[in-house]
């Protein structure tokens, strides 16, 4: 456990306080509410109203002496602690006017040696389940003796005033690490709770010399196990969950000297144009006690329409990890063999699966390209080109370098190989070309964790130096050499140009990496 100040109990302010309910209770108040109704499988469905999906631009940490010279200032907001507390004074007294709030107590880590103890104050009570879902819920031992060591406080229908609050708008996510709280309000989307416990994890596990890593994570029958990085989107949720893998985690991991641990106990999948065929194991944990957000419903036989955005294409679902069957629990394991960086490139020029050197691996690291899908994000509606540094930019507190460092010792350390691939388009860019196939994804992946690829004959790609597997089993030969897939050659060519040029530009900013990977590891042309 980390030793770190345990704020007063802040629940001892409220009178009116629902703690530690169970999913049924917390079902039952969700309908006696209003808040949600019920599927035709048992799940809960909300609406997020105007904000589906987070909001990154209404995200800020407090600066405080004991953060100040630690945090990244400028890809992380800051926010005075006056501002920070007077907030927080206002969102007290608007929930103690409340008919009923939802406390839940648990963790973040499934680690014993690095868990952080939490709770959260909820203002709806879907908010509530939406985390007995998604993080580590504790055992009657536990809870007798648990001593939160963070709190988020949600209260969505509480509006900041930007003129006198010191916010963007009426949104806020803020994180004080010296008064162990977040504050949020203004959303009703669920995924900024989840983010922020991410971020504030992002923080602390460094300083004990664990890497925390925005990954999915699972483990083969012979104890080998695979790390899947990749930003919303890009497949890290459908990619581990096998039926033929343990799943570990889907979304966020610590890797210590032991081995590798989810820092959550459940999913939050993305379910556009999700199918039984295609993800069969998503698609069944869907059930009593599972949240789906923003997923249009038939009005009579409340069965979801997974192909409908009329809401938003950020349709989500939130289930526990026991909700699946094939899983790691704890979910903890040993160190990883595989590492698989997902890259969703809308522009249809990089790889499907490529074979990475150190160098290079260090390299696509910290740029952390993918294009960003529409409704991950506040304002996005078509695919988007971005550089997110370690696959979650969002998230880390650190400077990118401090995860970069660590990621490259565990790499040489145990001997990890590491492939990048796309899940984006093929045969032409967005609106173009097609999105590449899930199941030659699946069969590409399943050839790097058995072991296929490793000697297999390649080709270095003549812009982008990525060396390419001639054959994977499962996939045609001619889907593996994305110039071959374009009918126009110098469309392509022009493309690649254009994305590689990107890539060297956004690259500019780490101007302390060493040439061995700032050259080496990038484009060649």
């Amino acid at each position: 456990m980390f030793s770190i100040h345990i704020p007063s109990k802040l629940t001892d302010l409220f009178t009116n306080v629902h703690s530690q309910l169970s999913v049924p209770q917390l079902v039952e108040k969700v309908l006696s509410r209003n808040e949600g109704i019920l599927t035709s499988t048992g799940a809960i469905s909300v609406s997020t109203g105007k904000y589906t999906g987070r909001s990154p631009k209404d995200k800020y940490i407090v600066v405080e002496n004991s953060t100040k010279d630690k945090i990244a200032w400028g890809p992380n907001q800051p926010i005075t602690e006056e501002a920070f507390l007077q907030l927080h004074d206002k969102i007290l007294h608007y929930l103690k006017q409340k008919d009923e709030l939802f406390v839940f107590k648990g963790f973040a880590g499934a680690d014993k040696k690095n868990q952080l103890p939490i709770q959260v104050i909820n203002e709806y009570a879907w908010h509530n389940l939406f985390v007995h879902q998604l993080f580590i819920r504790p055992s009657e031992e536990e809870l007798a003796e648990h001593q939160p060591e963070f709190t988020v406080i949600c209260a969505p229908n509480f509006k900041a005033d930007p003129e006198v609050d010191g916010t963007n708008s009426e949104t806020f996510i803020i994180i004080s690490f010296e008064h162990r709280t977040v504050l949020i309000g203004g959303t009703e989307y669920a995924g900024e709770m989840k983010k922020s416990i991410f971020s504030i994890m992002n923080f602390l596990l460094p300083e004990r010399k664990n890497l925390s890593m925005h990954c999915s994570a699972n483990v083969g029958t012979e104890g080998d196990v695979a790390l899947f990085f990749g930003l919303s989107g890009t497949g890290k949720t459908t990619l581990s969950a096998d039926s033929n893998r343990r799943l570990i985690g889907d979304d966020e991991h610590g890797w210590s000297p032991n081995g590798v641990f989810n820092i959550e106990g459940g999913c939050y999948a993305k379910c556009i144009n999700l199918s039984h065929e295609k993800e069969p194991q998503i698609f069944d944990a869907i059930k009593f006690g599972a949240v789906l957000e923003n997923v249009i419903l038939n009005k009579e036989t409340r069965i979801a329409d997974y192909e409908d955005v009329t809401l938003t294409e950020n349709t989500r679902a939130a289930y526990p990890l026991h909700a699946l069957d094939n899983i790691v629990d704890p979910s903890v394991a040993g160190h990883p063999n595989t590492i698989i960086f997902l890259t969703a490139d809308a522009s249809g020029v990089l790889p499907p699966i490529s074979k990475l050197t150190k160098e290079q691996a260090m390299y696509h690291f910290l740029s952390g390209y993918t294009s960003k899908l529409a409704g991950t994000e506040r304002g996005i509606t078509s695919p988007e080109a971005t550089f997110s540094t370690c696959f979650g930019a969002p998230f880390l507190p650190l400077p990118a370098t401090v995860y970069a460092e660590m990621l490259g010792e565990k790499i040489l350390e145990h001997n990890a190989k590491v492939f990048l691939v796309n899940t984006g388009w093929t045969g032409g860019e967005y609106g173009v070309g097609s999105r590449m196939k899930l199941s030659y994804t699946r069969a590409m992946v399943k050839a790097a964790l058995e072991g296929e690829l490793n000697n297999v004959e390649t080709v270095q790609d003549e812009v982008f130096g990525l060396n390419i597997p001639l054959h994977v089993t499962g996939v045609p030969d001619d889907v593996l050499l994305p110039n071959k897939t374009w009918a126009d050659k110098d469309a392509y060519v022009l493309k690649a140009k254009e994305l590689s040029a990107q890539f060297r530009e956004n690259f500019k900013k780490f101007n302390d990496v060493p040439a061995s990977i700032a050259v080496d590891g990038g484009p060649i042309a």
